[in-house]
């Protein structure tokens, strides 16, 4: 107890600097089902994944990622499986945001599209990372 007592400066530092190394791990594992624009674009070459749009039709027209179909969230469960036939390909669910998405991903997958994933941070992240926009 002395010791604790005596150094309580250095055990101080050191669960500061351990929170500060763990806390990235902590910051990614809550965006956990997010998938990066990289890793996106890694998924539409190699494995020729679908891009599904889940914002309204006129967010859409204002821009999108090119090739994405827009089924809108509220009518995804109805349109997805005459959209997107093959459930074997991988899925890429995108708004404008990425919180619409997250929760397009759990309708997906309900419907049998295990490889549904949301992009994390939505069209924002898309454009940030400068790629390009298509507009209707």
């Amino acid at each position: 107890m002395k010791f604790l007592i005596d150094n309580w400066m250095l055990i101080a530092i050191a669960l500061a600097s351990g929170g500060m190394l763990i806390w990235p791990m902590i910051a990614s594992g809550m965006n956990a089902g997010a998938l990066s624009a990289s890793g996106a674009v890694q998924l539409i070459n190699r494995e020729k994944a679908v891009v599904v749009d889940v914002s309204e039709a006129e967010e859409f027209a204002a821009g999108h990622v090119g090739g994405a179909k827009n089924v809108p969230f509220s009518q995804l469960e109805e349109k997805l499986p005459a959209t997107v036939k093959n459930k074997a390909l991988p899925l890429i669910l995108v708004c404008a945001t990425g919180a619409r998405a997250n929760r397009a991903v759990a309708v997906a997958k309900k419907l049998g599209y295990e490889q549904a994933q949301a992009l994390g941070g939505g069209l924002k992240a898309w454009k940030d990372a400068n790629l390009p926009i298509e507009k209707a």
